[in-house]
């Protein structure tokens, strides 16, 4: 093996410095799923075959802000009606628990201050995202009651369509079309607290009706570029440019079923040929077996997005505790300075890694998040 040069070592070590001072916000991440549907103890070290996320990875990460998601799936919400909102309510005091329980390593955020006052006292500020507009339960009050909880995003479906909006998967029969006239008043209430509208899982005709009525930045917290893996969940270029146009962010989701066409193909011919009755291990070993995304994958994306929505419009999303693979190198929260690597290898300057690492998104926190009128 060649060793490496001395140039290319300067070059990360330039990158790692700037990844040391930038301001880094991960915008999606599932680890309070894992904590109360599987025991999962977020406090102590796991292997990343166990999970992405835990205290101590995340302390060691270099990560500024993580917002953590409270998800309700959407076979909890088919066979068990009206309990959507008590569930995501459960999985939004576990978060809060997270934070309380651990005041020398996080602090609870619900500005883009509070990211920065974490960064200052070397802390990691942990926001709270709802994702799936079906924990409202076609209330504006339960909608009121996240955001006074401290919830800043609600993501507006999941790949369930609820009765207000429609998802780009409307799994289980669940609507694909676009926003009814209650979700254009979700939209205006949330504009009016100060919660980020997430358009990741929508339809088209839904992310087409949001931006249609939006007066502040929209953002996907958890996307990729359909231009380069043909996904409903992933954004078109009419799609990324517009939402560049509301002074939004799309974070790029790590996922590689979304990153690239003939991973999602291989695990697609993976699962069918799983008899129904196989074991999480069987599954596992099944997934496993298929050939990585490079990271290079991944930064196809985030380039693709920067150019045609612009550099001021393209942040992280990784989804990491929610996907059941990663890009090769991303194996976890200690993975992301090689996303600064990755971008000045490409030619990056240094403003532009740090925007892409969370600056931009600071900018629409800084825009977004405030108190209501």
């Amino acid at each position: 093996m060649t060793a490496p040069s001395r140039s290319s070592d300067t070059h990360a070590g330039v990158a790692d410095a700037v990844y040391r001072t930038a301001i880094v916000i991960d915008m999606h991440n599932d680890m309070p799923t894992k904590m109360l549907d599987e025991g999962y103890d977020p406090d102590v070290r796991h292997t990343p075959a166990e999970g992405h996320t835990d205290l101590p990875r995340l302390a060691e990460s270099g990560i500024t802000a993580q917002f953590l998601a409270a998800w309700v799936d959407a076979p909890y919400a088919a066979t068990v009606p009206d309990s959507s909102f008590a569930r995501a309510m459960r999985y939004i005091d576990a978060i809060h628990g997270l934070v309380s329980r651990h005041p020398e390593l996080l602090r609870f955020a619900t500005t883009g201050d509070d990211v920065r006052h974490a960064k200052r006292d070397g802390k990691v500020a942990i926001f709270i995202g709802v994702e799936g507009g079906h924990a409202i339960e076609g209330s504006l009050d339960h909608l009121r009651t996240f955001y006074q909880c401290g919830a800043r995003y609600l993501t507006l479906t999941w790949n369930n369509g609820n009765a207000w909006a429609g998802s780009s998967i409307g799994s289980g029969g669940t609507r694909t079309g676009g926003l009814t006239p209650f979700g254009e008043q979700v939209i205006r209430e949330m504009e009016r607290l100060g919660m980020l509208v997430d358009v990741s899982h929508t339809s088209d005709e839904t992310l087409d009706d949001v931006l249609a009525i939006a007066t502040r930045p929209v953002i996907a917290s958890h996307s990729c570029a359909r231009a380069l893996a043909d996904h409903p969940r992933n954004l078109t270029d009419a799609q990324l440019r517009a939402i560049a146009r509301s002074g939004g962010v799309v974070n790029v989701n790590f996922y590689p079923r979304f990153l690239d066409a003939g991973f999602c193909r291989a695990m697609d011919a993976a699962e069918s040929a799983l008899v129904p009755a196989a074991s999480a291990e069987e599954r596992r070993a099944a997934l496993a077996a298929i050939p990585p995304v490079p990271l290079d994958t991944l930064i196809d994306h985030i380039d693709h997005i920067a150019r045609v929505a612009g550099t001021d419009h393209v942040g992280l999303g990784s989804d990491f505790d929610g996907i059941a693979a990663t890009p090769a190198g991303l194996d976890d929260v200690t993975g992301f300075p090689r996303i600064a690597r990755a971008l000045m290898a490409r030619g990056y300057s240094a403003d532009d890694v740090e925007k892409v690492l969370g600056a931009n998104m600071l900018r629409v926190l800084d825009d977004v998040l405030r108190a209501p009128a």
